[in-house]
């Protein structure tokens, strides 16, 4: 059964996490190692999860996420499998388990779909019950003078988020990214 969990550094699987967020996105992509142990261990409104499974009475590290407790709605900032464990229908059963836990609006972060994976993520996030907003969002830099990222956001648990949009995406750059 899929379990996900909360974890803190100092916990031994915590090495996991920290290769899976090296392995699945860059360095543009996520913040620096020490601000994401610092956010891990003491920061109220981020959690991150360890998601595992059980195979035979051995416990199987599936992969992570991290999700931020925001103004009326989460956000699901990052999300991976570990890389032998990809396409054996784990994605869509970390999001059952997603929606279980927060059955409130949900918002993600997706590549424009510029290229046949960024279409066939959307596709599968569609799948798993989020709709896309279409809305020009740009991800800010997790460092100062890193580049902007196009993207769009998607949610789940409501039926639209044009009319909160500016808050939304106001709320996630002052807490997830630091701009004021």
């Amino acid at each position: 059964m899929l379990t996900l969990t909360k974890i803190q550094t100092h916990e031994k699987e915590y090495p996991f996490i920290e290769q899976l967020l090296h392995e699945s996105f860059p360095l543009a992509e996520r913040r620096d190692d020490d601000l994401q142990r610092d956010y891990t261990d003491h920061n109220p409104k981020f959690t991150c999860y360890l998601i595992t499974d059980e195979e035979e009475g051995k416990r199987i590290l599936v992969g992570l996420m991290t999700v931020w407790d925001l103004d009326g709605f989460h956000y699901g900032e990052h999300l991976a499998t570990s890389p032998n464990l990809r396409n054996k229908g784990y994605g869509k059963q970390i999001m059952q388990r997603l929606r279980e836990l927060y059955p409130d609006t949900f918002i993600l972060e997706v590549e424009r779909p510029t290229d046949e994976m960024a279409i066939r993520r959307i596709g599968f996030y569609k799948r798993c019950g989020f709709s896309l907003c279409e809305k020009d969002y740009m991800q800010p830099s997790y460092r100062k003078g890193g580049e902007e990222v196009p993207l769009y956001l998607m949610y789940a648990g409501t039926d639209s988020i044009d009319n909160q949009f500016e808050s939304i995406r106001d709320t996630i750059y002052r807490e997830v990214y630091g701009v004021k």
